[in-house]
C-alpha cells in the first residue's frame, strides 16, 4: 500500500505540477508516539479524512486524518474491531479542502488522501496544539457510502423471541 501511495503521489506531482520535496513519508501512528522528532519537519502523510470539516474565518479548514486499519477496512463492512482509532488534527487551506467529500463516520468513508506538510508539534501558537499544517493534498480514493449486509441470525432469533414470548403471552391471557 506505502508503494502504490508513493506510485500515485509522484505522478501527481508529475502531472499536476505539484512542488517536489524530500519530505520523507510517515504515519500517523509515528507522529503521534514520536511527535517532538517530526516538530516543524515537512512529512508525507496518508489516511481517511474523519468527523467534521470546521471552516475558520483565517481562511483555513480543520479536520481529522485517520490513519488506522479501518481507513482501508471500515468497521460497518468488515465486522471485526481491531483496537482503537488513531489519528491527528489536520489544518489546511479552505481552497484546497474545496471539492473534497465529506468526512468519514460510521455510514461513510472519507476520502483517502495523500498529504504533504508540516507536523507542528505543541505549537504554541496555538496553545501547545500538535498538529499537522498541510501544503498539498492528492485524494487517493474519493469517499463513499457505506453497505452493511442484515445480520440474518440476529433478525431470526429477535422474531423468534417475539413469537414465543406473543405464543406465552396469549396462553397467560386464557388461564
Amino acid at each position: 500500500m506505502r508503494f502504490v501511495t508513493k506510485v500515485l503521489f509522484t505522478m501527481a506531482i508529475l502531472v499536476l505540477g505539484l512542488p517536489a520535496s524530500a519530505a520523507r513519508e510517515v504515519s500517523v501512528s509515528e507522529l503521534v508516539e514520536n511527535g517532538r522528532e517530526f516538530a516543524d519537519e515537512e512529512v508525507v502523510v496518508s489516511g481517511e479524512l474523519v468527523g467534521d470539516y470546521g471552516f475558520r474565518a483565517d481562511g483555513r479548514m480543520w479536520t481529522q486524518l485517520n490513519s488506522d486499519g479501518y481507513s482501508s477496512d471500515p468497521l460497518r463492512e468488515s465486522r471485526s474491531p481491531e483496537g482503537g482509532n488513531v489519528g491527528i488534527g489536520v489544518r489546511m487551506p479552505v481552497d484546497m479542502a474545496s471539492g473534497l467529500d465529506s468526512p468519514g463516520g460510521y455510514r461513510e468513508r472519507g476520502p483517502l488522501v495523500t498529504m504533504t506538510g508540516v507536523w507542528r508539534f505543541h505549537d504554541e501558537a496555538r496553545q501547545g496544539e500538535s498538529y499537522f499544517e498541510a501544503a498539498a493534498l492528492i485524494v487517493v480514493k474519493d469517499g463513499r457510502q457505506l453497505t452493511q449486509d442484515p445480520n440474518w441470525l440476529t433478525i431470526l432469533l429477535g422474531a423468534g423471541l417475539i413469537l414465543t414470548s406473543t405464543v406465552v403471552w396469549r396462553r397467560g391471557l386464557r388461564g
